[in-house]
């Protein structure tokens, strides 16, 4: 029997390129909820303004993709503060979670690109 342990994503992994500065970035609040991890691609839950993993089955607004969570959060019962990549960046793809081609799509309407 192995120990193998896998590494999440650390913050800000998956950034290939950013815009000068931190102008990529905002302060965002995430919905409550289990564990989200760096490189969550995001939605924003219309009613709320709140962040939510993006879904593309959901019909709350979650179901756009916005932006990519830039540091893991952990579980909470509360909404929580957190920061993500919402415009003007390169993205490595194989760092990120949630990813379909209507993400991508959206996320490129955003400057975000996907490599």
């Amino acid at each position: 029997m192995s120990n193998i342990k896998q590494e999440p994503v650390h913050a800000g992994e998956f950034l290939l390129s950013e815009g000068a500065g931190k102008i990529s970035r905002e302060a965002i609040n995430v919905v409550a909820g289990p564990a989200v991890m760096a490189g969550q691609v995001l939605g924003m839950v219309a009613a709320t303004g709140e962040f939510a993993p993006y879904n593309p089955a959901a019909e709350d607004g979650s179901e756009n993709a916005a932006c990519i969570l830039f540091a893991s959060l952990g579980e909470s019962d509360v909404t929580r503060r957190g920061r993500a990549v919402v415009r003007l960046a390169e993205v490595s793809e194989v760092l990120l979670t949630g990813l379909d081609p209507d993400a991508e799509k959206a996320l490129a309407a955003n400057f975000i690109i996907v490599r």
